[in-house]
């Protein structure tokens, strides 16, 4: 095993619990996300380039590949509840600043100091699962997702050279989903070389706590195979609450609709997630900003690293967006895909 893939163990396993939200919460939830819709893809919302992609999930293409769009489109789609610890829909102050969560993720830690950070939701129907298993963006003291791209937190982290200021993060992540194939959530505990495992649906309120940040995973495939791909889904695909169909979402392109998705077939993920603190110092550290990096001092501690490592390469005048740049920091620090994946989910013949 790689020490790159050794990093990714997250500091407990995940801890599965049940009914996370009351049924009130999740309708409050589920209505602000019917009322405030369309929402566009997660690719489309975190990544200027196919290459950010690689960057960030496992694995990577060979010199002189280029990769495409529609090499990781997936009809998955985001929306957030909260950011930068605001909530953003009064409505759902409860479900943000919950203390039942806050009670579990201190545990997870043993940490006494805990605050929400974020809170994201994903909607999807019928979707193939499994193929990009990935780490959420790690967050650093100074860097986050408000002012750095989702790919440079990542191949911060699988560098190792910044755990000095690497957050402390938990989350509480929830499914609802009343299909019968799939559904469920594949994980790596052990790192991306080891054994997964599998938390299977009934996925109705069904809840883990979990450090994402550092444990490789990927949903599970859901619905019926034929239409996990719907024919026209593109990088400015939208999902929405279908006008014509009580319950029902659909997929438009370019204002066409391209799939419906009926009620039973819709999987809504709720992702809670909070900053941990281990001791008052800790908090404080972070709080004064006393001790932050900079996107500039990360790119300059990569390159660096890279020159020790012998690579030779030409410094690029935007390092953020440099699309050989990217490329050369995934080879050099990608910890390859995982090497045993969990049995895809059968589908009965109707």
């Amino acid at each position: 095993m790689s020490s790159i893939a050794d990093v990714f163990r997250p500091v407990a396993d995940p801890q599965v619990i049940e009914n996370a939200f009351t049924p009130d919460q999740h309708d409050r939830m589920l209505n602000v996300v019917r009322e405030n819709g369309p929402w566009s893809l997660i690719l489309a919302q975190h990544f200027k380039s196919p290459e950010e992609v690689v960057a960030t999930t496992s694995g990577s293409v060979p010199e002189g590949f280029t990769p495409t769009w529609d090499m990781f489109l997936s009809p998955v789609f985001r929306g957030y509840f909260a950011q930068a610890h605001t909530m953003l829909h009064p409505e759902l102050e409860d479900c943000f600043f919950n203390k039942k969560f806050l009670d579990l993720v201190r545990g997870y830690w043993n940490a006494p100091y805990a605050t929400p950070e974020n809170m994201l939701f994903n909607i999807q129907g019928p979707c193939s699962g499994g193929g990009s298993p990935h780490v959420d963006a790690t967050r650093f003291r100074g860097i986050s997702y408000q002012s750095t791209p989702v790919w440079l937190m990542n191949t911060m982290v699988k560098s190792g050279l910044f755990k000095h200021w690497q957050a402390r993060k938990a989350q509480v992540i929830t499914w609802y989903y009343k299909g019968k194939v799939g559904g469920g959530f594949n994980y790596w505990p052990e790192g991306p070389h080891n054994q997964p495992k599998q938390i299977h649906a009934p996925m109705w309120g069904r809840a883990v706590v979990v450090e994402n940040e550092m444990m490789f995973h990927t949903a599970e495939s859901c619905g019926p195979a034929a239409m996990r791909r719907p024919e026209g889904l593109a990088i400015n695909s939208l999902m929405e609450a279908d006008p014509q169909v009580e319950g029902g979402w659909r997929i438009t392109t370019d204002g066409k609709v391209i799939q419906q998705i009926p009620e039973e077939e819709f999987r809504f993920l709720v992702h809670w997630g909070a900053d941990i603190y281990k001791d008052f110092s800790e908090l404080k550290r972070a709080l004064d900003h006393t001790d932050d990096i900079t996107n500039e001092q990360a790119i300059d501690m990569l390159i660096a690293d890279l020159r020790q490592r012998g690579e030779t390469f030409e410094v690029p005048t935007d390092p953020l967006t440099d699309k050989a740049f990217i490329g050369l920091l995934t080879r050099v620090y990608d910890p390859g895909q995982p090497a045993v994946f969990p049995p895809e989910p059968v589908e009965l013949a109707a």
